[in-house]
């Protein structure tokens, strides 16, 4: 009984976890398109666009290692980790493209990621 009381509230823990870190994702991502807005109208956007990309990269991390925290001890679904795994690859795209200077798939692509981001939140 005592287990199953310990397992169930690492689950709720793990899950409020994963719900946090996909809004911290959907948040740094939402503020990357302020930042890219910024990025053309004054001088400091490039700097915050910047700095913005290697905090989104890093709540991408966080939200793989949310959703497995999520998944292993519980249990449950893996759905979450595969999810989670598919935003750093396209987290990861997406920087290399802005690297690269390829607005023309970069915007769409973060457009596409803040859309799957919000909708991963409210599936939550």
């Amino acid at each position: 009984m005592a287990t199953q009381v310990t397992a169930k509230s690492n689950a709720q823990r793990g899950s409020s976890f994963l719900r946090i870190a996909i809004a911290l994702q959907t948040l740094t991502i939402f503020l990357q398109a302020v930042s890219a807005g910024l990025l053309l109208t004054s001088s400091y956007g490039e700097t915050l666009h910047s700095v913005g990309a290697r905090v989104m990269y890093g709540a991408s991390m966080l939200y793989v290692l949310a959703a497995v925290l999520a998944w292993k001890p519980g249990g449950g679904s893996p759905r979450p980790v595969w999810h989670a795994s598919g935003f750093l690859v396209l987290a990861s795209v997406q920087v290399v493209l802005g690297i690269a200077h390829v607005p023309s798939v970069h915007l769409p692509l973060g457009v596409l990621m803040f859309g799957l981001s919000v909708l991963a939140l409210a599936r939550r």
